[in-house]
């Protein structure tokens, strides 16, 4: 654990890349196998699940320091972290416990075995033999909440100078549902054929958003024009015989469309194709896929009636790997011919579809097209260079969103509720209403889109406004309105207004308007009943 803290530490303590790249370069050459792995998976997200509630950690932490658990509780809510209070509040002490981090990791994982005295044990002689950094660490681990604030790309670009492995092919090493406790460090890193697993997809190209002129791009005819649906990014793998469906956020989501395993039928093994799957009963996608796709996530069986109400095709617009092999290298106007070759004789009944492209001359003419991108039920436009290969990750010059603007609509701030990690004692979680006859309804919570210097007078504002207390919510005087800005809008009967954003955020605020110039419910449902 010491070797992995001292990481953590470097890697906290900078915000140069350069610095953060030499010191997991150093690590992944030096640390042992077994942590080695276990770090990966920790700085990918695959996390070890919560041990322990944290309601008894906080128990245990206020007895183990003598600390009264009201005055943990108001720590913690000037703190905004739990694992950074608990090291905080205990008492002082040197390290000397020389146990690895897969050590301990393995030993968190034993707890789900044991009863909770027995948990408890094992907590408070974790803390008197842990100090510093490795105590915060061991508590972020317990909590199931440990992130740090490296990108995969770093974390590639540090294998690669450890391992002496190109970035691109290590970014598709890390791909798939493996664990620690399935592979070792050979066979996921150094290994020849790390493309044994059928299911191994991909790492995904990102595209920036477009903000500058599109005339900046140069000659349209170097670019292609695609609709942005509104769906869940995901790739569809046929390999040996079988599919699988990953997400864009390396989720294997198979089971949740199995009306995808029909392409098997109409696409040949060694197919890899990239695109949207978007809810799409007859000769168009329904508004608002993404909203309707999310009945699927987080269930492990579909049920029919699902099925039936919301079926689901993959829109394709990319051609990963072709007859087994990996073609990402090559010009995308070569991948869209294959790929065009390999749809154009689809039936009906596939769950495939070929996304359009669109034609155009010049830019003016694409851009009259984005404006009636909603009436195609789009977010906007794609824009990809025509000679541009399939990299991974984000990358900057030849994939391009061009969205629509957002919808807006103001309304005004009725609640707040501070936020946490270094926004802890700033009021940053707000809900927001809007008039219905002479009430407030209140119909969305947004936390961003205002500067440090904002929040930090709203801040003070409502602390001289509130005028009710809930736990950590207050209750505030009904003045200041906000221009909020949202994606998408659908019907909701969970909400008091009866309708649901997608991506609120605060995009200013309206100093200049008096509270009852704010829009209206009515305002909603008219917007409702054109985009929804």
């Amino acid at each position: 654990m010491k070797q992995f803290a001292e990481l953590f530490t470097a890697i906290d303590q900078s915000n140069k890349t350069t610095v953060k790249v030499a010191a997991l370069a150093d690590y992944f050459s030096n640390a042992a196998e077994q942590d080695r792995l276990w770090t990966i998976a920790l700085f990918s997200g695959r996390r070890p699940k919560r041990a322990v509630t944290t309601t008894r950690l906080r128990e245990w932490a206020s007895e183990a320091s003598g600390v009264p658990l009201w005055l943990f509780e108001e720590s913690y809510a000037i703190v905004g972290d739990l694992a950074e209070t608990i090291a905080l509040v205990l008492p002082p002490n040197p390290s000397d416990d020389s146990r690895s981090l897969a050590d301990w990791i393995n030993a968190l994982r034993g707890l789900a075995e044991v009863d909770e005295p027995a948990r408890k044990a094992f907590v408070l002689e974790a803390w008197q033999h842990l100090g510093g950094s490795e105590r915060f660490l061991f508590n972020k681990l317990i909590t199931g909440g440990f992130r740090i604030g490296i990108s995969q790309k770093l974390m590639t670009r540090a294998l690669a100078q450890a391992t002496g492995k190109p970035e691109p092919e290590l970014a598709h090493r890390l791909m798939g549902n493996w664990h620690p406790d399935d592979v070792t460090w050979h066979s996921l890193i150094e290994a020849e054929d790390a493309s044994a697993d059928a299911s191994r997809p991909y790492p995904f190209y990102l595209a920036y958003a477009l903000e500058a002129a599109p005339e900046d791009l140069g000659p349209p005819a170097d670019w292609r024009a695609e609709w942005k649906w509104d769906g869940i990014r995901g790739q569809l793998i046929l390999r040996d015989g079988e599919y699988f469906v990953w997400s864009r956020g390396e989720e294997l989501m198979t089971d949740r469309f199995p009306e995808l395993a029909r392409a098997i039928d109409h696409l040949p093994s060694g197919t890899v194709l990239d695109g949207e799957l978007l809810v799409w009963p007859q000769d168009a996608p329904l508004p608002s896929s993404f909203n309707k796709l999310q009945a699927r996530i987080g269930r492990k069986t579909v049920p029919k009636k699902l099925l039936q109400e919301a079926p689901v095709v993959l829109h394709a617009y990319d051609l990963l790997e072709w007859q087994g092999e990996d073609i990402r290298h090559r010009p995308f106007a070569e991948r869209r011919a294959l790929l065009e070759a390999a749809c154009a004789d689809l039936p009906p009944e596939a769950p495939v579809r070929l996304s359009p492209q669109h034609q155009f001359t010049d830019w003016s003419q694409l851009g009259i097209l984005r404006e009636n991108a909603r009436d195609a039920n789009a977010e906007g436009l794609m824009l990809k260079r025509g000679d541009s290969p399939y990299l991974a990750g984000r990358k900057k010059g030849d994939w391009w969103k061009w969205k629509l603007d957002p919808l807006t609509i103001d309304a005004v701030m009725i609640y707040a509720q501070s936020g946490s990690g270094r926004r802890a004692n700033l009021f940053t979680d707000f809900t927001f209403a809007v008039w219905n006859g002479n009430d407030l309804v209140p119909f969305t919570k947004a936390y961003s889109g205002l500067t440090d210097a904002e929040f930090r007078q709203i801040t003070a504002w409502v602390r001289k406004n509130t005028l009710e207390r809930f736990g950590p919510v207050r209750k505030v005087t009904p003045h200041h309105v906000f221009e909020i800005a949202f994606e998408g809008i659908q019907p909701s009967p969970r909400h008091k207004s009866g309708v649901a954003l997608r991506f609120p955020r605060m995009l200013r605020w309206r100093k200049d308007k008096p509270l009852q110039e704010a829009n209206t419910l009515d305002d909603l449902k008219d917007m409702l009943a054109l985009y929804g």
